[in-house]
């Protein structure tokens, strides 16, 4: 993990922890690590903060590990979903033409940027 991304990590965490109104020592008391784990992977002064810690204070805060995971480029490339079937597992309340035009317009900057999308067809993801 690089600096740059221990600092997002950081001020992730930090940020939603102000918004929630906690302290970090409270995060640490309800995720189960020390106040100091809390503080220095804030401070992003641990070099591989360990995904248990990480995993603990992501519930405490209701943030999606993944989410984390993400920021720390800690999932490979080809693990993560391709846009559509992301957007249909996080927005599924959208109405299907949102959903549509969302693709659409993710597709057209993709292309326009070089990433031609390799994902399923609309449906071919849903179980």
């Amino acid at each position: 993990m690089n600096p740059d991304d221990l600092a997002r990590l950081g001020r992730t965490l930090k940020r939603k922890r102000q918004h929630l109104g906690l302290s970090a020592s409270e995060v640490a008391r309800r995720a189960g690590v020390t106040p100091s784990t809390v503080t220095r992977i804030e401070a992003a002064q641990f070099a591989t903060p360990q995904p248990e810690s990480l995993k603990a204070i992501a519930a405490v805060l209701e943030l999606p590990v993944s989410d984390l995971f993400t920021v720390v480029d800690w999932l490979p490339k080809g693990e993560l979903p391709t846009f559509a079937p992301y957007l249909r597992s996080k927005y599924r309340d959208l109405p299907p033409e949102a959903m549509a035009k969302l693709e659409q317009s993710f597709g057209r900057i993709a292309k326009r940027y070089g990433y031609e999308s390799s994902g399923p067809a609309p449906g071919e993801d849903e179980v």
